[in-house]
């Protein structure tokens, strides 16, 4: 008899999932007792009414079975779930805990943007004997440091007329579309004060990349926007008005890109605004789709003929081409191509998984595509044992804000570095992570006129011509405590990685290396570099196949 009185007991105490509705409603009734006779009371009372009205309409709609279940009092979980993301990064995300840059990463960016001192006391914070960490060896020699002025290269190879001067850092690839006017206004300004380039993405080129005359790197895409055909296609007249105008110093084809590699985009009609439409060449009302894949080539030896004549129509310009490395052999097919066609682009830019971009599916982002630093140890094998890494220059981007993140993608093989987030970070993003929504509470990422007016075009380009001139700084210092006068001097042996607590590796003792036309000589010494060499064929992207022997 003892059990049935225990669970009653439970079940009279214990708190209805309508006590907060309840409550209200009896605060109504009391208040509006009280309401005629004092004013204070008729305020409560209309509040109370309200929540009375939400908490009838919970019980009644069909959509939140929390709401339904817990009247009134659900909203609060849904107040605290939209807010998570701020209070996560203010008050419990740890300094170097990386969502997917962390506190440490943005407050560098912003100390060299404003010019603050980036100096860390009483040691660091990293975890030196964990796994992965990563340093530069000092040298007991230390050199003065270089003027970072002059860590420049210069891109474009024999087949080109009109070779540019490039700075090692410089802005990636981001459209005006997913960028407000401001921000493009800034980025262009702050590579104009730095000297540095700026890359369009490839929304094209619009009237603010002009508007201060910064250097250009034009990105073509799948949906040749601003060199377009009524029909998508690719219009060489339309190319070569805008391709030969100086401030434009490259041209970059957009194969794939880190965050999406293989994944189209559409842009919605409703987004395409006058400005958009015009920019891109595309009628305003209807989606912008910028495909998957090219249309005006459908194999590696196309590709180069296509390179060939961009570069033709831009009055001999470097050409180059950006992706992120999927498929090992379509690469390798490319450089087939070349050696067949004796069409060589002027760069590469390899960009990584790790990547952003203001909206990509989750897949995407999470599994698809090689690793920036994995994919240009690949590039770069592939073109010296070819005899082909002299004559090309090779980019990269992905997640790079330091001078050591730029350090260590030199090391590995890389000529100069390019940041979309860091500038980002430099014109004010607060990493809010709402790219997609058109809120950007920073006037950043949206094309809200009253969102974009918090953008202060002066203020901000001298921010992203600062950020840039103090990482350069800090790596020509960073070399120097090395014993290195030129970032073209650093080395796979100059970079370590802590293996486990007990060993730390040179890069050069981790990676491998190929050696100058190793791959065309038959004899490759590394298996996977030679399976894959064999795979590939210039005709098509498609891999030789493999006649597997019956079991």
């Amino acid at each position: 008899m003892s059990t049935p009185v225990r669970s009653f007991s439970r079940l009279a105490f214990r708190p209805s999932r309508y006590t907060t509705l309840a409550i209200c409603i009896l605060i109504l009734a009391v208040a509006g007792y009280f309401a005629p006779r004092h004013p204070w009371a008729a305020v409560v009372a209309g509040i109370a009414l309200v929540l009375v009205l939400i908490g009838l309409y919970d019980l009644t709609q069909t959509r939140h079975a929390i709401l339904r279940n817990y009247p009134v009092l659900g909203h609060v979980r849904y107040l605290v779930e939209m807010i998570r993301p701020e209070i996560r990064q203010y008050l419990l995300e740890d300094d170097d805990e990386a969502a997917p840059f962390s506190r440490s990463q943005r407050s560098l960016v912003y100390a060299r943007a404003k010019n603050e001192g980036s100096e860390r006391p009483f040691g660091t914070m990293m975890e030196v004997y964990g796994d992965n960490y990563e340093f530069i060896g000092h040298s007991h020699r230390p050199v003065t440091p270089g003027d970072p002025k002059t860590f420049r290269i210069t891109i474009g190879g024999d087949q080109c007329t009109q070779p540019y001067s490039s700075s090692i850092f410089n802005v990636s690839a981001m459209s005006f579309g997913s960028l407000s006017a401001n921000a493009i206004r800034a980025l262009n300004k702050g590579a104009k004060l730095g000297g540095f380039s700026h890359d369009t993405g490839e929304g094209s080129i619009s009237p603010y990349h002009r508007e201060f005359g910064g250097d250009i790197v034009w990105e073509v895409a799948s949906g040749y926007f601003g060199c377009r055909t009524a029909e998508g296609k690719f219009d060489p007249e339309g190319f070569a008005r805008q391709a030969t105008d100086p401030q434009v110093k490259m041209i970059e084809i957009k194969l794939s890109q880190g965050a999406k590699p293989g994944h189209g985009g559409i842009l919605p009609a409703e987004k395409v605004s006058a400005e958009i439409a015009a920019t891109r060449g595309v009628p305003m009302g209807q989606d912008c789709v910028s495909p998957s894949r090219h249309s005006a080539f459908s194999t590696p030896t196309e590709m180069m003929q296509f390179i060939a004549e961009l570069r033709r129509l831009s009055g001999g310009k470097p050409v180059g081409f950006k992706f992120c490395l999927g498929h090992p052999w379509e690469f390798m097919g490319i450089v087939k191509a070349m050696l067949e066609t004796g069409i060589r682009p002027d760069f590469i830019v390899v960009d990584g998984a790790e990547g952003g971009t203001g909206a990509a599916p989750v897949e995407f982002s999470d599994h698809v595509g090689v690793p920036m630093r994995e994919g240009l140890l690949f590039v770069h094998n592939t073109l010296v044992a070819t005899n082909l890494r002299k004559h090309i220059k090779i980019g990269v981007a992905g997640k790079i804000v330091s001078a050591f993140d730029i350090a260590r993608v030199l090391a590995l093989g890389a000529d100069w570095t390019n940041s979309a987030r860091g500038f980002m970070f430099a014109v004010g993003c607060v990493q809010s992570r709402s790219c997609n929504t058109n809120k950007c509470p920073t006037g950043v990422a949206t094309q809200d006129q009253l969102r974009q007016r918090a953008l202060v075009v002066p203020d901000k380009a001298e921010r992203v011509a600062s950020f840039h001139r103090n990482t350069v700084k800090a790596l020509s210092d960073m070399l120097a405590a090395a014993g290195l006068d030129e970032p073209s001097d650093l080395g796979p042996h100059h970079i370590v990685r802590r293996i486990n607590a007990n060993e730390v590796r040179l890069y050069s003792k981790i990676f491998p290396f190929l050696q100058p036309g190793e791959l065309l000589g038959g004899n490759c010494s590394n298996s996977f570099y030679a399976s894959l060499w064999d795979m590939a064929r210039a005709e098509s992207f498609d891999p030789v196949k493999v006649v597997k022997s019956a079991a």
